[in-house]
This record gives C-alpha cells, structure tokens and sequence, in this order.
C-alpha cells in the first residue's frame, strides 16, 4: 500500500490559521461510512445525531507551551523581544527547542527537536529566557533529528515553563504564537499537561454542547493520552506498512474503563473525539486481551486500512494533511475512496482545515 494513494489538493488559503470566534461555529462534514453518503452540517448538530446510551470518550490532555527560543552558550544575550534590528551575534544566537516528550519522571531530561538541528551539537549549552531562566545541555542525538537534551535542576520546572515557554502551534500555521492561543488551543476539558499538540477534535466543544450531550442521556468518558513526536513526523517510507510509528504514553481511569467494558458488553455505541481517542481505545484493548485495563500505558498502535476496530464505532475528527498518519487512520475507519471524497467535497466547499478549521463526524 503506497503512502502517496493518501494524497490530495488543498489550497493554501483553506489552512485555518486563526481559530472562530466560537468554538462550536465550526462546519461539520456528516460521512456515513458504510454508504459512503455525505452531507454538510454544523458542529452544533452533533449532540443531535447521537442516541441515548451512546458513550463518547474524550481524550483531556492538556498542552503545554512546549516551545522555547533561547540562544547558544558563547554568544551575546539579547533580549528575544528587544526593540530595533538584532545585533548580528545574536541572529546567530537563536535557537528553537520544541519539547516533544518526557524522558522519565524527572522533569529535566527531554526528546525534543531543535533548529537550526545541523548546528546544535552534542555537549552544546543552550540558555532559554532573558534571566538564563532554564540552562540545558544536548546529551545525545536521535535517529531523525531529534536531541535528547538535559536541563539543570530549578525549584519548579514547569512553573518557568509557563511563564517564558510558547504554545506549540504546528508549523503550518504561519503565523507567532498569541496570549489568546493560551485558551483556544486547548479543550475546555484539558486536564492533565503533556501534550505538545491538542486533540484537535476536541477544539469544537464548549459547555454547552457538553450539557446537550448529558440532556439526551449520552454518556462521556475521558482517557488521557499525551500528544507526542508523531504529529510532528512525516511518513518517510514509500509503502505505509514500513512506517514505524512513535509511541505515545496513555492512562485510563478505572471509571473510564467501567464504563467502556460496560458499554462493550452492552453493544452501546462507543464514539471517539479525535484520532487520539481511537488509537489509545484500540491499543488499550488488546492489551487488556479483549476488555479494556485501568492505568497507564504505552501506544504505538499505527492504524492502517486493513485495520480491526474493536472498540470505536462512530469518530468526531478534523481534517488531516496529506500522506499523514492521521489521515490514513481515518481511511482505515471510513475506506480511503469514501475519505478521499469526502476531502474533495471539503475542499470544493471551502471547508476551513486542520488544527484550527472544520470537522467530520463519521458514523
């Protein structure tokens, strides 16, 4: 199966870059899997098209502003917000880390990428904020880039990281980080900091759409699953099946668990919010050899057409890039000529994309 079968046109100008006004003001494209049938609606008429006893799972993991601009050892400060044009050292002097994953409990050993990646090497000092704030070392290289680097001790990490780091956009929003990017690129329902990417799914929802869901008796249950490297990682092999996906950590709450074996063993529909949700759903319950097991984990489940969906029976999910591990899950869930369709259909309707755009609903 070649990764470019999963490729399609997107103008430019279709990339949302700035989020609505309104969280649920989004478009919903309504695909039917089995029919391949699909229609355009509102996000707002997805409490709607559920039925009582539906369960919908929510992963509430919460971003961290993971991104940091700092400077090498032995070159001249200046402050990164300075007023007038940089001295020349300190346009050498910048550097980009974007952390992607806690390497243990001690939070002062990271994955991370760094640019400029060819310059930065190992043993190499980098200091971050205008007081020296976070001092780090590069301890090892990864084999796509990546750096495993080490920061010094302080007496509260992630407080430091909240006041100098930056919300991880992706790259394809083009445009700086913003204080009001803080709120909206994060669900209403995050809860536990770790990702470096939000289940974009999860964007649309707001208090109230959550208390439609309660009002017709649809069940919510919410994992956890950190939003790692493998956002950020293109598929660099020709054929899907040598992809090699990077792992993810998760955990699920004994009443999340309750609550989806009992809807398991009901037969109740079980609906994800966001590729996230269906890949943790899916691993978690072959790990637990057919019901699902409370506690944390590890996935590195890469879903691909031919896929066996044992857990999720309907999705809510944006719209991927092309030649993406988001997108051909999707595909593995709804049958690529569907997706591809469907896609097209988007595209033609000016349907808003990605991270900040519009979403589907496929059942």
């Amino acid at each position: 199966m070649l990764v470019s079968d999963f490729n399609f046109q997107l103008p430019e100008e279709l990339i949302a870059q700035n989020p609505l006004v309104a969280r649920d003001q989004s478009r919903m494209l309504h695909l039917q899997r089995t029919s391949g049938h699909h229609a355009d609606r509102l996000f707002r008429d997805f409490p709607a098209l559920l039925q009582p006893g539906d369960l919908v799972v929510f992963n509430n993991t919460r971003v961290f502003p993971a991104r940091l601009y700092g400077r090498r050892e032995g070159l001249r400060a200046q402050p990164l917000s300075a007023p007038g044009p940089p001295a020349r050292d300190s346009l050498r002097a910048r550097v980009e880390v974007l952390l992607t994953r806690q390497l243990s409990r001690d939070p002062n050993d990271w994955e991370c990428l760094v640019r400029p990646g060819r310059k930065i090497g190992i043993g190499e000092r980098l200091f971050f904020g205008e007081r020296n704030e976070l001092q780090a070392e590069v301890i090892a290289r990864a084999e796509f880039g990546e750096r495993h680097i080490r920061f010094h001790p302080v007496d509260d990490f992630f407080a430091i990281l909240e006041r100098i780091g930056h919300v991880p956009l992706p790259p394809y929003i083009s445009r700086p980080d913003s204080s009001h990017d803080r709120d909206r690129y994060q669900t209403v329902f995050a809860r536990h900091p770790g990702s470096v990417a939000a289940p974009t799914a999860g964007l649309h929802f707001t208090p109230e759409i959550l208390d439609r869901l309660r009002q017709r008796g649809i069940d919510t249950a919410e994992i956890t699953l950190h939003v790692g490297l493998g956002t950020f990682q293109p598929i660099r092999a020709d054929r899907v099946e040598d992809h090699k996906i990077h792992s993810e950590s998760y955990s699920i709450s004994p009443a999340a668990a309750a609550s989806l074996n009992q809807a398991l063993k009901k037969s109740r529909r079980v609906i994800a919010i966001g590729t996230t949700t269906v890949r943790t759903l899916e691993h978690a319950i072959r790990a637990g050899n057919g019901s699902i097991t409370p506690g944390p984990s590890t996935a590195d489940l890469f879903i691909y057409p031919g896929f066996d969906f044992k857990v999720v029976q309907a999705m809510l999910t944006n719209f991927h890039l092309p030649q993406s591990t988001l997108l051909i899950l999707v595909s593995a869930f709804a049958g690529k000529e569907n997706v591809l369709r469907a896609y097209h259909h988007a595209v033609s309707q000016r349907y808003r994309f990605y991270s900040y755009g519009d979403c589907m609903f496929i059942e």
